[in-house]
């Protein structure tokens, strides 16, 4: 099986949709998208993710159901700096958490615990868990059970929080050290699929993380929506 996990186009928060960049990001999007042969497709119910979707699913010949578990992952968190999500820690407090980097713990720090993250991530999981398991895979341990194998592509339209969660379930990687130490662009597409090298177990491989290739296909450069200014002294780019 292959899981396609797309991140919404550059969003505009505030009215949770899309910059007019975001709209152009997701046209080159379904010039891609059209191509893929895909069994069936979800979407987050956040509006930046619905209008990522749309047009790819009118190429696609498709339609998306939405899942209520796609929406963004953003319980709040007060953090030293300033109280907001999870995935936004400065690097110097980042470093100094027990277990960060740790898959079985890392939601134990207590500001972590305070604002339920960890709750929130298992609830997640449960649901992508139950998914996997109608869809022909049961986590067992850190690897799957192949009950029904197929070669299905299934795509989900979504978030780059979300994704890291889900990404984190299935490589049994700690979704702490996801947030922190990548970034998927808007309207990037990552792939993961199953490897079955004895029968009946199988595991999860990252095929590609992050691509934006559809957009430099079209001359566009990747907005920045997720990343912070790469030297200090870079103004234009974002801070905080």
């Amino acid at each position: 099986m292959k899981l396609i996990i797309v991140r919404h186009g550059d969003p505009d928060y505030k009215n949770d949709s899309l910059t007019e960049i975001g709209k152009t990001e997701a046209e080159a999007l379904s010039e891609r998208m059209k191509n893929i042969k895909a069994h069936e497709c979800y979407v987050s119910p956040l509006g930046r993710a619905r209008e990522t979707a749309a047009p790819c699913l009118e190429k696609m010949h498709m339609k998306a159901r939405v899942l209520w578990w796609l929406r963004e992952f953003a319980p709040v968190v007060d953090r030293p700096q300033k109280t907001g999500v999870a995935w936004d820690w400065l690097p110097q407090d980042l470093a100094n958490m027990p277990y960060a980097y740790d898959y079985e713990r890392w939601y134990e720090y207590p500001p972590l615990q305070n604002a339920h993250v960890g709750d929130e991530y298992k609830k997640v999981c449960d649901e992508f868990d139950s998914f996997l398991r109608a869809h022909g895979y049961r986590k067992d341990g850190k690897i799957f059970r192949a009950e029904k194998p197929n070669n299905d592509t299934i795509v989900f339209f979504c978030h780059f929080g979300l994704e890291c969660v889900l990404l984190s379930y299935l490589l049994n990687l700690p979704a702490f050290a996801l947030w922190h130490t990548t970034i998927a662009a808007p309207t990037s597409v990552t792939t993961v699929a199953t490897e079955e090298r004895r029968e009946g177990i199988a595991q999860f491989r990252m095929l590609s993380f992050g691509d934006t290739s559809h957009l430099y296909v079209e001359g566009l450069t990747p907005s920045f929506s997720g990343r912070f200014r790469e030297c200090f002294t870079n103004e234009d780019e974002r801070m905080d």
